[in-house]
């Protein structure tokens, strides 16, 4: 087994008590004052994760932004400079390498950002795929990233810095100072609620780190990330979609753009869309006691199994078990009736329009 990585917050973690997990090869908190406390505070004011694992590749030079445009599903050329995109990352036969947010700084600049754990994973599929200049380069190790999120988030990183934060749009971006430290300021994240992500040099992270604490910012782990994202219907990566799976199936047509030209997995997206999904990734209530979790088999009123369980928890900000789960084209729609087997035990579910949580 490989020794696990530290982000430039390990100490920072440690010393606030944190649990701290191995997680996508690096040692990680899961939770400091428990994860219910976490969520609520980035639902109703604010709080800080440390997302320094998440991996940033780059592209900078002439054809930059053609290069990106190649690689990933959504219209990257479309974008303004200043502008971010979320978008899938494709194998030839249209399935998820990744999903990425690719940030545009110029016609000549585009930052890619990836999951920790698949940073050597794609930036291979991106040297494979990319042909002539420019070529990726991984700067993984210089950057840091911390992620405000919640209602308050705007006013209290608004009190560290002189950049105006108001106009800068959702999933927009500018280069500017925080609390003297400088930084990418993006308002983007992966909890449903307003805030900032934080690109910085790892050896700042730490007086960023502690000046975003001191002005009211709650610590949070993974766990309240899983909960919050899972309540907004954000897929996970290796949970929610893989390879395995295209983006028509887990519900991100959205980001697909067949009109802006060729990139990889297209040929085999436009083949997807016109024979339709077989299967389709949906939102669940469950109608009993017990908590869905990744790997349960759903089943349908006569008992057959029809699909199986990516995501669940109890939410703690509807106090009810959710999920989100594969099944069959013909029970996607919402009002239709699953059972999630928990262990042996089949308990009455009810596909929802997503979100869980309404923003």
């Amino acid at each position: 087994m490989s020794e696990l990585k530290r982000t430039p917050l390990y100490e920072a973690h440690v010393a606030a008590g944190a649990k701290i997990v191995p997680f996508a090869g690096f040692e990680m908190p899961v939770q400091y004052s428990g994860v219910i406390a976490e969520h609520n505070a980035v639902r109703e004011a604010v709080g800080l994760f440390d997302v320094s694992h998440m991996g940033e590749i780059v592209f900078e030079g002439p054809g930059a932004v053609a290069a990106v445009d190649h690689l990933v599903t959504n219209d990257i050329a479309g974008l303004a400079d200043g502008q971010a995109a979320y978008a899938g990352l494709l194998t030839p036969e249209g399935g998820f390498v990744d999903d990425v947010v690719c940030y545009r700084f110029s016609a000549e600049k585009v930052l890619v950002c990836v999951n920790a754990s698949n940073r050597e994973k794609d930036f291979q599929h991106m040297l494979a795929h990319t042909a002539g200049e420019p070529q990726p380069v991984d700067e993984g190790d210089r950057w840091a990233q911390l992620a405000v999120q919640g209602p308050k988030a705007p006013a209290l990183v608004q009190a560290l810095t002189q950049t105006p934060l108001e106009p800068i749009e959702r999933y927009h971006f500018v280069e500017g100072e925080v609390a003297g430290f400088p930084c990418i300021i993006a308002r983007t994240g992966y909890t449903g609620e307003d805030g900032f992500e934080l690109f910085c040099a790892p050896e700042v992270a730490r007086g960023l780190w502690d000046r975003l604490v001191e002005a009211g910012a709650l610590p949070c782990g993974l766990g309240a990330r899983d909960t919050l994202r899972l309540e907004m219907k954000y897929a996970l990566y290796g949970n929610d979609i893989d390879e395995s799976h295209d983006p028509y199936e887990a519900g991100l047509a959205w980001t697909v753009k067949l009109d802006k030209g060729d990139f990889v997995g297209r040929e085999a997206l436009i083949a997807a869309k016109a024979a339709g999904p077989r299967q389709k990734l949906v939102a669940f209530v469950l109608k009993g006691r017990g908590v869905p979790r990744q790997g349960m088999r759903v089943l349908d009123e006569s008992g057959a199994e029809v699909g199986v369980v990516t995501s669940g928890t109890m939410s703690p900000t509807l106090k009810e078990p959710i999920g989100m789960a594969y099944v069959a084209k013909g029970l996607a729609r919402s009002g239709s009736t699953l059972q999630i087997d928990l262990r042996g035990r089949p308990v009455a579910a009810e596909v929802v329009k997503p979100p869980f949580v309404k923003r």
